[in-house]
């Protein structure tokens, strides 16, 4: 699985919608809320509407780091996303329920560190990678950096931090509504979120493994007068790992839209109210 055969961020960059491909495949429905006077986001809008650029371009801001030029050599594992026995490991998805193994309490920077050497390890340690890499935090120069050098394999870290520095340019800012420095024009919070919805181990043998993390995110700017209202994306990284350092890390990896689920009907709330639970909200890291 590669940018290339995929609707990624990098086949598109030669055409003149580099984003009209994942845009128009989009199945997310955005509701917008009633109201005869509006707030920030006016009264509800056709579905249609939900093809605004943030919309069109999710996929791409969440996990930027890790679909655009963290694919070192390709993260196709060859088999299509079905699982893979090797005969020593049973891989696949795992239940839902509590395993009762304790969560790692180590830290790389401000990212969990310390998973255990095996398939639970492994799931936990993509959660994680997935969360941080799907933050804020990687529209930063200084964060971008830690958060790359804590999830990534050496070996792969002063290429993958060079393309990203390039990759995250004043033009980009300014498509996804920030400064040209990346900050958020003032009044306005951009939110950048990552929240793994399940796992599945494609493969594992002794000192790799390949994780498929099933993601939904939020993307877009929060606050009264946004013209990019935040909105919801699902999508799947496939993450390629080694077992460096006496930790999991990235060796590559790659991403797919979906699976998207059909919207409900929840009314979605005015741009103040979004901007206060960003707030309000502290993010978390995963662990089974």
């Amino acid at each position: 699985m590669s940018p290339g055969d995929e609707d990624g961020y990098g086949n598109d960059a030669g055409r003149a919608d580099a984003y009209s491909t994942i845009g128009g495949t989009r199945q997310t429905r955005t509701r917008l809320p009633d109201g005869p006077a509006g707030d920030a986001y006016g009264p509800r809008r056709p579905p249609r509407s939900s093809r605004s650029l943030i919309t069109v371009i999710g996929v791409v801001v969440l996990l930027l780091g890790a679909i655009a030029f963290a694919n070192m050599g390709g993260g196709d594992n060859g088999n299509g996303g079905t699982s893979k026995d090797n005969g020593n490991n049973k891989t696949g998805a795992a239940p839902t329920a509590a395993t009762g193994t304790k969560p790692v309490t180590g830290k790389n920077g401000t990212i969990p560190s310390g998973f255990a050497h095996d398939e639970q390890g492994a799931e936990s340690a993509a959660s994680n990678f997935a969360v941080a890499l799907g933050s804020a935090d990687m529209f930063v120069s200084s964060s971008r950096q830690a958060i790359v050098r804590a999830t990534h394999d050496p070996a792969v870290v002063d290429k993958l931090i060079k393309n990203l520095d390039a990759a995250y340019s004043p033009g980009f800012f300014e498509n996804v509504g920030l400064n040209e420095d990346g900050s958020a024009p003032n009044g306005l919070t951009f939110v950048s979120r990552t929240v793994p919805v399940g796992t599945k181990v494609v493969e594992h043998v002794a000192d790799s493994a390949t994780v498929e993390v099933w993601c939904t995110g939020l993307v877009g700017m929060a606050g009264e007068g946004s013209t990019k209202p935040v909105t919801e994306t699902w999508f799947t990284i496939s993450e390629k790992l080694k077992w460096v350092g006496n930790d999991w890390r990235i060796e590559s990896s790659s991403q797919t839209e979906g699976p998207t689920p059909v919207s409900g009907d929840n009314r979605a709330s005015s741009a103040d109210e979004i901007a206060g639970a960003v707030e309000g909200y502290g993010g978390f890291v995963y662990a089974r």
